[in-house]
């Protein structure tokens, strides 16, 4: 393993079996079943979802697993193995959003959801486990939103298939815990599979299986976890897509997804009374246009050509979308002069990750850089591994 290179996170069958002997140890007995949900990573397509956009996504090997049981008497117990404290207790019939009820927000959001849908969803009894860093871009809440919403369906029974539990895990996070997302990490959460990046038409939900090997292209892509931890909750998400909301409005359209490259001159010079929106356009309709780009690239077989879209998404989401920071830039910088093909940042932005395209014989190099780089600017280390396509949501044990 490179000096510098973080291990995978614990194989699933082991991890199965830690999660199920913790829930016995936290509830005095078994669970009925355990199930798991991915992280996430964004090849390309950032804030294009709540634009009726394209977006391309896979699903980490990190994963969230729930054990989980029936309870008859309506009570929503919650336990975590990653955050400090007991149990979480609540009535399912007291759940409403605007509760303040932390970390336990996002699975009771999704009791509340289900429950909100009309399907019969009791109590539970809940214990969830993580390899999905926290506010690292990586999609942590929509691995917890799917891994619970797939225990409750197993568990009553609901025989929801994978778009409806994406939509009820969104629906959590939106109307539960107050974040505006789009449907992307709660899709790419229960619909990736192994070996493939997930083009996603985010208008009409069809889903495309990718395949994306760089493994046997001799590339690899490096996620670089910055460490700084970003909160979506804050209101900076929320003003930027309002204001793609807004920019839709004027132009006449149902979403900046109708807006096609050629047609962006125009758009910008329609926008000319609303200067702060522009850039926000100009983003999302080029952003839109690169994501198209990099399919016809990994079609052709020519993943390297990919790169250099990547590093135009990350001059795209940091002048025009104003959502990176320092350290993004420095992990996107340093890469790409330790010799990366392409890095950018990806996720919600204000912190979390980047990913960086690179030759095998380089991975390591770019790895000592961006570590060099960090310690020099005084940040805190970085956490840096390689991302290969895994499993989406499935039943563990």
């Amino acid at each position: 393993m490179p000096a510098h290179e973080a291990a995978g996170p614990t194989p699933a069958p082991h991890g199965a079996a830690r999660t199920d002997a913790a829930f016995r140890a936290v509830y005095g007995a078994a669970p009925t079943g355990v199930w798991a949900a991915p992280g996430r990573v964004n090849l390309i397509g950032e804030h294009t979802d709540y634009n009726d956009g394209f977006v391309l996504p896979f699903a980490l090997t990190d994963t969230t697993l729930a054990a989980a049981a029936p309870r008859t008497d309506g009570a929503l117990r919650l336990h975590s193995g990653d955050v400090p404290g007991g149990v979480v207790e609540v009535p399912a019939d007291a759940l409403a959003p605007g509760r303040d009820l932390g970390w336990a927000a996002y699975p009771a959001g999704v009791v509340w959801a289900m429950r909100d849908a009309g399907l019969p969803v009791g109590g539970v009894d809940l214990h969830l486990d993580s390899t999905v860093p926290t506010g690292a871009g990586l999609s942590s809440s929509a691995a917890l939103e799917v891994a619970t919403a797939l225990a409750l369906d197993g568990l009553y029974g609901l025989g929801l298939d994978r778009r409806e539990l994406a939509r009820l895990a969104q629906r959590a996070e939106n109307a539960f815990v107050g974040v505006p997302c789009g449907i992307m990490d709660q899709t790419a959460a229960t619909s990736c599979t192994t070996g493939h990046a997930l083009l996603l038409d985010t208008r009409d939900h069809t889903l495309r299986q990718v395949p994306f090997d760089l493994t046997g292209h001799g590339l690899r892509l490096l996620v670089i976890d910055t460490r700084v931890r970003h909160a979506l909750a804050d209101g900076a998400y929320a003003e930027r897509r309002a204001g793609c909301e807004r920019a839709a409005r004027h132009l006449g359209v149902s979403a900046l997804r109708d807006i096609a490259i050629g047609q962006l001159p125009g758009a910008l010079a329609d926008l000319a009374a609303l200067p702060d929106v522009r850039p926000l356009v100009r983003h999302i309709v080029t952003e839109n246009h690169r994501v198209q780009q990099v399919i016809a690239r990994l079609d052709a077989g020519e993943p390297r050509a990919v790169g250099p879209l990547l590093t135009a998404g990350h001059a795209s989401l940091r002048d025009d979308f104003a959502i990176s920071c320092a350290e993004l830039d420095l992990a996107v910088d340093t890469a790409l002069a330790a010799g990366a093909l392409g890095a950018r940042m990806t996720g919600g932005g204000f912190g979390g990750s980047a990913v960086a395209l690179v030759e095998d014989a380089a991975a390591q190099q770019v790895t000592d850089a961006v570590h060099t780089a960090f310690t020099a600017a005084g940040h805190a280390a970085p956490r840096v591994f390689t991302a290969r396509p895994g499993p989406g949501a499935h039943r563990a044990a």
